[in-house]
């Protein structure tokens, strides 16, 4: 039983309920940018190529004579770009607020009322 509770305590621990949210989040978003391309960037920007190479779909485009579809690669290739920029721009975000908190933190506080009060009659007596 100490074994299962340990695992439970493990499981249930903040950091690895976020690491879980941040897969399930990150499976999504790789769907999404994968629909993109597939869906918006390739029949758009890809169309004249496609139409020139007689293609309707990126998938399709093979190295004549081989099995080695680099249709699909550049396909998979475009949507990890696109996921590396995006988490780029967040962490770049993230690590602006965290400068902005830090600044914020370094300023020192002002003495209260009471503090320069005191601060003064402490200076009035060692003259």
């Amino acid at each position: 039983m100490g074994m299962l509770k340990e695992f439970k305590e493990f499981a249930v621990k903040g950091n690895v309920v976020d690491l879980a949210i941040g897969v399930v989040i990150g499976g999504a978003f790789g769907n999404i940018v994968k629909s993109l391309v597939d869906d918006i960037i390739t029949p758009a920007i890809l169309t004249p190529a496609l139409k020139a190479a007689n293609l309707a779909d990126l998938s399709k485009l093979v190295i004549p004579g081989t099995a080695i579809k680099y249709g699909s690669f550049l396909s998979t290739l475009l949507s990890f770009v696109i996921i590396a920029f995006v988490l780029f721009l967040v962490v770049k975000a993230i690590n602006a607020s965290k400068k902005k908190e830090e600044a914020a933190a370094a300023a020192p506080a002002e003495p209260s009322s009471t503090d320069k009060l005191l601060i003064e009659i402490r200076d009035a007596l060692k003259k």
